[in-house]
């Protein structure tokens, strides 16, 4: 399963980079590890089940947003400071929303199934 989860992970990152170039757009590394180690973040809760599916899901739709607004932002060909910026503060919130789900206390007053 972990391997499984590695591979596809990979792959979509390879994607992302591809698509990225194939279109014209400027690679931005800081970005583009942003969002890579959130999908880690969210994988890895899901395998070790601090995340439900239910908190999976809303954390991978937000995700996936901020991938399709940085594709937006992008799509002129470059990313200026301010949608730079503006993509760090929603990678920030997405960021601080994952430690959040993953850290419920609520949930983990219950035993695991």
């Amino acid at each position: 399963m972990k391997k499984i989860l590695a591979i596809g992970l990979m792959t979509g990152i390879i994607i992302m980079i591809a698509g990225s170039v194939l279109a014209g757009n400027t690679y931005d590394s800081v970005i583009n590890d942003r969002l890579a180690e959130q999908q880690k973040k969210i994988d890895k809760g899901i395998v070790s089940g601090q995340l439900t599916s239910a908190e999976a899901d809303i954390l991978q739709d937000n995700l996936n947003w901020i991938k399709a607004e940085e594709t937006r932002l992008k799509a002129d060909g470059k990313l200026t400071p301010k949608e730079r910026a503006r993509l760090n503060k929603m990678l920030d919130r997405n960021s601080n929303m994952i430690y959040k789900k993953k850290h419920n206390p609520i949930r983990r007053l219950c035993p695991r199934r």
